[in-house]
């Protein structure tokens, strides 16, 4: 005969465990991957903490991009950041994708900043007609 067993654990995660009816209760704790906890929350403050700021001690600044066009439309998907001081990030963005950072003008715009001291992290991401944007494009800079 085999029982059902439902259990809650702390951050709301349920498991159900199918256990033959002599099973002993005392079981060993699975091992759950996952991380520490700090990596998805607060990854990016240690990366512009970290780098950033090394980048802004030498006043340089890192810039990283890739657009797609869309087929048969004028418009074009693009991934872009970049991490340096706070005066600079948003220079290291592309031409096209630099005037679309916190804007509304396109179907999709998603734009995030990260400022710890005087160091910026700038994430962007565009879905929409992007003027002097080309059909593929990989943008890298570093200044």
């Amino acid at each position: 005969m085999a029982m059902v067993v439902l259990s809650a654990s702390s951050g709301m995660r349920y498991s159900v465990e199918f256990r033959p009816a002599g099973m002993d209760e005392q079981r060993k704790r699975r091992f759950r991957p996952g991380g520490c906890g700090c990596l998805p929350g607060c990854g990016g403050f240690v990366l512009v903490l970290l780098v950033g700021g090394l980048l802004g001690l030498f006043n340089a600044v890192f810039g990283v991009g890739v657009s797609v066009g869309i087929p048969f439309t004028q418009s074009n998907v693009t991934v872009a950041g970049s991490i340096g001081g706070k005066d600079k990030a948003a220079d290291a963005l592309p031409s096209y994708a630099k005037d679309r950072l916190a804007g509304n003008q396109n179907f999709i715009n998603n734009s995030t900043t990260l400022t710890v001291g005087p160091a910026e992290g700038v994430g962007l991401l565009v879905v929409g007609k992007q003027d002097g944007a080309p059909a593929i494009d990989l943008y890298l800079v570093l200044r």
